[in-house]
């Protein structure tokens, strides 16, 4: 029988088949051109980006919208700390991605190979677990043991550093160790039923209830029993990060813009799977009081009780303690007067912004470009926010209708992750719309991969809010100091024209009412597009009223 020999690309390329991968991200480099070779091999896309940076954020961005391991490949020294950022962002987002990094031939360690730089000691800090592989045969099953780590207990980002002598390496197909059946679980861990009947017992005591739910909704997939807890409590349910269209917008118990009254005059919160951290007033007064119970539900017990302590904990899949919950109370609760109230807030709020979503004012407005954005996408569209004060007005207006449709950087709140968001997202769901909402800022940092949607064609929109500045650093500035610094940009950059030629589709839009046909003609056109609308610089994003992004 003739042997059969592998090298070591290979090795991970079938790990990664195994595992139902169907794309890499990355930016083409020799360090690991073996693994590229494996991918073509077993069928898996390698797409290829234009800055490291992105090839991460894509993978990020492919975790968001399957619930599946995103991977990146990146090239020895600079393509690893390229990457670094990406990385960074998905370990405080908790979002599940495997990073291979090429690293110097092992035979010369510390001899001043090309690109070698101690790379292992980058990643441990930003990173749930971080090896290198030694040995060829090894590969399969640290690349195995990688995809185990990324997505047990709360998810994110593994690196795996790959020498290039070890990828090179041609070994016997038999010497390589290759992990057996049930090398990683999906089991699902119930709470703590003592914990569940206390739970309960807070539940039903509370008058005034709120439920805030966040980005364990989303990799629990516990949208349903979401909306069955909340319904049985009858209490207002406010959503941020991939919490995000857990909830549609036109269900009785969504709210968005009334959290400040919600929260502040409620006797209990229930926090699902997000965190009390900047979004939040850290739990603190005057935005929660200081009264108010705590019932907090999470993947990780180490997520719960930071910034303030619980008065029930429970630790485990979120969708599955919302079963148990459920399943605990007695009789639909009736908070009428309650929810009455919070909508009184939510519909106050609302129509103080409806004269900004319509004014015809010139410049544009920022809600009315995002008003007209969210009326004209379809239900099952996905929107990225990457920006600043403009993604703050999305977030306020452009209500997600399914889970993971609606994507931002998370709480690093990384600008540039936009692009490699929406490619993902378009290679995942190719029949449906892809849009970005920019800052003019954000397209600047990775503006060069509407040359990659061109390449790869995927018709990807992106949608600027051009002010010529950092608005959401510049307008601070000026009220606590009375001017600013390096928070300009030069006004009306036609970043349609920048697009037009990199292969895309550009229209320059100076007038609301042009918005609308602007963006039927860059959907139509079938390519990337950029709709470069130019908004008012001396509008001011209030703090204070913020919605929960």
């Amino acid at each position: 029988m003739e042997e059969v020999v592998v090298h070591g690309g290979m090795l991970v390329a079938k790990t990664l088949k195994r595992e139902g991968v169907e794309v890499v991200f990355t930016l083409s480099g020799g360090h690991i051109a073996a693994i590229y070779d494996g991918c073509v091999r077993e069928g898996i896309r390698v797409m290829d980006v234009r800055h490291e940076q992105v090839a991460v954020h894509a993978a990020e961005g492919w975790a968001k919208v399957t619930r599946r391991p995103g991977v990146a490949l990146l090239t020895a020294g600079p393509g690893v700390t390229d990457g670094v950022t990406g990385v960074a962002n998905a370990y405080q987002a908790g979002s599940p991605i495997i990073v291979f990094g090429g690293s110097a031939p092992i035979e010369h360690l510390d001899q001043g190979a090309l690109q070698e730089l101690r790379q292992i000691e980058l990643l441990r800090p930003i990173t749930k677990w971080a090896r290198t592989v030694l040995q060829t045969k090894r590969l399969a099953d640290y690349t195995a043991a990688a995809f185990r780590e990324a997505t047990v207990g709360r998810p994110g980002p593994v690196f795996l550093e790959c020498p290039m002598d070890v990828l090179n390496n041609l070994i016997p197909s038999e010497e390589a160790i290759i992990p057996g059946e049930g090398y990683r679980t999906e089991a699902r861990a119930l709470g703590d039923p003592a914990a569940i009947t206390q739970a309960a017992a807070l539940l039903e005591k509370a008058k005034r209830p709120v439920i805030f739910a966040g980005t364990s909704v989303w990799w629990d997939d516990a949208a349903a029993p979401l909306r069955a807890l909340a319904e049985k409590l009858q209490a207002p349910v406010f959503l941020n990060g991939g919490g995000r269209g857990s909830l549609p917008p036109d269900h009785p118990l969504f709210f968005s813009l009334a959290r400040r009254t919600a929260l502040g005059e409620a006797d209990l919160l229930l926090l699902v799977g997000t965190k009390l951290d900047f979004r939040l007033n850290y739990g603190q007064p005057p935005l929660i009081p200081a009264n108010a119970k705590i019932v907090w539900l999470d993947t990780l017990g180490q997520d719960i009780g930071v910034n303030r302590g619980a008065d029930v904990g429970i630790v485990g899949d979120v969708g599955l303690i919302m079963g148990q919950i459920t399943d605990a109370l007695g009789n639909t609760a009736n908070h009428a007067s309650w929810l009455a109230h919070a909508r009184e807030a939510e519909n106050k709020a609302r129509e103080a912004e409806e004269a900004l979503m319509r004014s015809d004012a010139t410049p544009i407005h920022p809600l009315r470009l995002c008003r007209e954005l969210r009326d004209f996408l379809d239900r099952d569209a996905y929107v990225v926010g990457d920006g600043g004060d403009i993604v703050s007005y999305g977030a306020r207006v452009i209500n997600a209708w399914e889970p993971g449709h609606w994507l931002d950087a998370g709480p690093l709140g990384t600008l540039g992750a936009g692009t490699g968001f929406a490619l993902a997202a378009k290679l995942a769901h190719p029949e449906k719309q892809v849009a970005i909402l920019f800052g003019d800022g954000a397209f600047g940092l990775n503006g060069m991969e509407f040359e990659t949607m061109a390449r790869h064609n995927l018709p990807i929109v992106g949608v600027i809010g051009n002010d010529g500045q950092w608005a959401q650093i510049k307008h601070p500035q000026k009220a606590m100091l009375g001017h600013s610094t390096a928070a300009d940009l030069a006004p009306g950059i036609r970043y349609d024209k920048m697009v037009e030629a990199l292969g895309g589709y550009g229209e320059l839009v100076e007038r609301p009412e042009d918005i609308r046909p602007a963006l039927e003609r860059a959907f139509a056109s079938g390519r990337p597009a950029c709709v470069n609308v130019l908004t008012d610089p001396k509008v001011v994003y209030s703090r204070s009223t913020q919605a929960a992004v």
